[in-house]
């Protein structure tokens, strides 16, 4: 054999080897990312000895992994719920404990930093500790059943969740302070944490005068449709520009309101006599979803027994939103004022003390360590008063604090959760409503025996001398708060005489409810407005029905502005990229649907129209502002009245005219035919805008991660000023239909199903179902798996 011969063979011999060594660590790779997906998994069948328990606890799960707990306690059915919950949503958990905190940079990195930064002046962790140390003893032994459940949980699994061997971080223990700060992660989402919209006011008041701020952002508007039916007088336009804007920078569209939709028929109009409530709550879409669903049985006597079925959160061991049997609820996010920001006035001689009504009060500093993953840990100066923490400076240098509920110590209690699991009427469930406390909710319920009802749930600031909605000093004591308002005092409505309720997070009610509850930024009431006139339509309902109004994509709130693009894309039909969108917007159709082009041109005339106006009178507040949003999400009535009645002495800098104002939004929407769909209007759909977009906070970041954990992203029917909510990202967290006592023919649909690990057999089970509005059982369905966990 020659030696060429022999080099060869050695070549190719060293090449399989290679070939085979490469394929054994890409198996071995493939094998181990295997386990850490697999070892998230649930334990789903089988018997399992759990420490702490009083007695058995069976968990059924059906084929979309809902499950059904049976125990004998609410003890051992809040420690099993947790361990459901350790077992299926723990890394979701981490970070609704860590968003409370202001910890996400501990996990994820610098890109919480500030996030981070702004939420730990809250010091929402020590204020957690501090009610736990004075939580009744009833309460604390369910939190502590509920926190070693979710503990047993996570330990169970052969491995941890598998976004933890992603970030190279392990999880820590669940604690009892963790449930809390998930409920203060709510109030971070749900309400103004640091009172920008009040010191933007502040600052556009200064810069433009009232009248032209009071215009820009009214209390009130034509589309409202409170329940109460008392409107608010119209603002009047400005005579004249005060104080003249200059061209700004450019500035980002409105985000979605943090809302929800919730309505209710009485037995009167139903075939059972008994009510029905609807609830769809919206909120940020991602995977897994925020809600996790569970029917909770409690067997013993009549007056301990108990069957409530719902969603629950992950991180409380509660059911937040559904039905006993005996009533059923929901709630929206109710913009009522919970949060007011104060100028702190020196004290005279010594700037580190400030005036109140008790006298001089010394400004305390308090420094605390904000710590980056793999990284440095950062001391923070948070400076604190006796009304809240230091928020940010006046244009005359004073200290602006903010003062908000979740700051109290008594923002989060479970008393009212614990009597309303268990209320059997409209009546004992809105008794147990005032008595919750958390970020301030409309509360919508009805009874097996017809009645319906609404009130605002959670504590009630009893405001003194801040209905303008502006910073102000409180040193001398005529403005404030006075505690809170009792029970009796808190605005109700019981069975309306049309037997209809509707919230949407707009103005419910005026006269001196409304001075009680105080405006915080209510939605305009388009989507109020438009279930009030669907609930009308009908006399008699049945569970679709209801859901057929959470699903209503009618755009009657855009009629006037297709009017407005029309005419102008009419007066400008000499260009040719304009004159080819006239046919689409003339034959519209009304109706958000993925295919409609004719919906997207309006959808977009208003949105760049509304943006260049706010641009342009908020210019003078540019600095200040920064990247937080001054269009105001509760409006864009003041945007379509300055284009309808084109007051010429209204024009903003830079523009000369209306025309020009309006042939350059026009541009605008041009340009984003031409950049989006390469000047072909027919691929220029609502659907390619409005989309899913409901990812796993990793997928981003992580690659192909999204191709095991994401759905499908696909064009959706609906927006954010009609019933049906949805933009990418956004959207109905949930939709349910329930008639108390009828549980069985009640509706219950979820994005992204119940599960958490990406291989579980019902991943993104019923998630189709959500996306195609189609109806699904409110109640779990036939036995798939059972587990049970007994005492150990």
């Amino acid at each position: 054999m020659t030696r060429r011969r022999r080099n060869e063979q050695r070549r190719r011999r060293n090449w399989r080897i290679g070939v085979g060594a490469v394929a054994l660590l890409l198996a071995a790779c493939a094998g181990f990312v295997y386990w850490i997906f697999a070892g998230s998994l649930p334990m789903l069948e089988g018997r399992l000895r759990v420490a702490g328990l009083d007695g058995p606890v069976e968990i059924g799960r059906d084929a979309a992994g809902v499950p059904t707990l049976r125990a004998g306690s609410r003890a051992d059915l809040a420690q099993a719920l947790g361990f459901l919950h350790g077992q299926e949503r723990f890394f979701q958990m981490d970070l609704l404990r860590r968003a409370g905190a202001g910890e996400l940079s501990a996990l994820v990195g610098a890109r919480a930093l500030e996030v981070d930064k702004a939420r730990r002046r809250h010091r929402f962790r020590s204020r957690a500790e501090a009610i736990l140390a004075n939580m009744p003893q009833d309460q604390r032994a369910l939190l502590d059943a509920y926190v070693a459940g979710v503990n047993q949980g996570l330990a169970t699994l052969s491995h941890a969740p598998f976004e933890y061997s992603l970030l190279r971080v392990s999880p820590a223990p669940w604690q009892a302070a963790d449930t809390l700060l998930v409920v203060y992660a709510m109030y971070f989402d749900l309400q103004d944490s640091d009172g920008w919209s009040e010191r933007r006011r502040a600052l556009l008041d200064q810069a433009l005068g009232p009248s032209l701020a009071d215009f820009l952002y009214p209390n009130g508007n034509p589309h409202e449709a409170p329940i109460d039916g008392i409107m608010l007088p119209e603002v009047p336009m400005p005579e004249t520009l005060s104080k003249a804007p200059a061209a700004g920078a450019p500035i980002e569209p409105p985000a979605p309101v943090k809302g929800s939709n919730s309505f209710a028929v009485s037995g009167s109009l139903t075939a059972t006599g008994a009510a029905i409530v609807a609830n769809d709550e919206h909120l940020g879409l991602r995977m897994p979803n925020i809600w996790y669903r569970a029917r909770l049985v409690q067997t013993g006597t009549a007056e301990s027994a108990l069957d409530i079925a719902g969603t629950t959160l992950p991180g409380l061991p509660f059911v937040i939103a559904g039905s006993n049997t005996h009533i059923a609820w929901g709630f929206t996010n109710s913009y009522i004022a919970t949060g007011d920001a104060v100028l702190l006035d020196p004290a005279p001689t010594n700037a580190d003390y400030y005036l109140t009504p008790q006298g001089q009060k010394m400004l305390q500093t308090v420094t605390d360590q904000v710590c980056v993953a793999h990284g440095d840990c950062q001391d923070l100066a948070i400076e604190e008063t006796v009304w809240g923490p230091v928020v940010a400076r006046a244009a005359d240098g004073r200290r602006i604090v903010w003062h908000w509920l979740a700051q109290d110590p008594n923002a989060i209690d479970f008393k009212g959760e614990l009597a309303l699991e268990r209320a059997g009427s409209v009546r004992e469930a809105l008794d147990a409503a005032h008595q919750l406390a958390l970020p301030d909710q409309n509360f919508v319920v009805g009874d097996a025996a017809g009645h319906i009802a609404w009130s605002i749930a959670g504590q009630v600031p009893r405001r003194v001398g801040l209905a303008d909605g502006l910073p102000h000093s409180w040193a001398d004591g005529t403005r404030g708060w006075q505690g809170y308002l009792a029970p009796e005092e808190v605005p109700e409505i019981v069975d309306p005489p049309g037997g209809r309720l509707w919230t949407a997070n707009n103005r419910i009610v005026g006269g001196d409810a409304l001075a009680k509850l105080g405006d915080a930024g209510y939605d305009q009431g388009d989507r109020a407005r438009q279930i009030r006139d669907d609930l009308l339509a009908r006399e008699h309902f049945a569970e679709a029905d209801l859901l057929a109004i959470q699903l209503d994509d009618r755009a009657t709130a855009l009629v006037p502005w297709q009017k407005l693009l029309l005419a102008g894309l009419t007066a400008h039909q000499d260009t040719a990229s304009l004159a080819a969108m006239l046919p689409y917007v003339r034959d519209w159709g009304v109706r958000a649907e993925p295919d409609s082009v004719g919906y997207r041109l309006v959808r977009g005339f208003e949105s760049e129209a509304v943006t260049l106006l706010y641009a342009a009178y908020t210019a003078p507040i540019a600095k200040e502002a920064e990247k937080r949003q001054v269009i105001p999400h509760s409006t864009t009535w003041p945007a379509e009245r300055l284009l309808t009645e084109r007051p010429a002495n209204l024009v903003p800098a830079p523009y000369k005219s209306w025309d020009e104002i309006t042939l350059a939004v026009l541009d605008k929407l041009a340009l984003a035919v031409q950049d989006e769909a390469g000047g072909d209007l027919a691929r220029f759909t609502w659907g390619r805008q409005n989309h899913t977009g409901i990812h796993h906070p990793l997928s981003g970041a992580v690659p192909l991660l999204g191709r095991l954990t994401d759905p499908p992203d696909v064009g959706m029917a609906g927006d954010g000023m009609m019933p049906r909510v949805i933009n990418p990202g956004f959207g109905a967290s949930e939709r349910l239909v329930v008639s108390p006592g009828h549980e069985a023919s009640g509706i219950y649909e979820m994005p992204g199903g119940q599960a958490g690990a990406p291989l579980s057999p019902y991943y993104l089970a019923g998630h189709e179902d959500w996306v195609e509005g189609k109806p699904s059982p409110f109640l779990p369905g036939a036995l798939r798996w059972r587990l049970v966990l007994e005492p150990g």
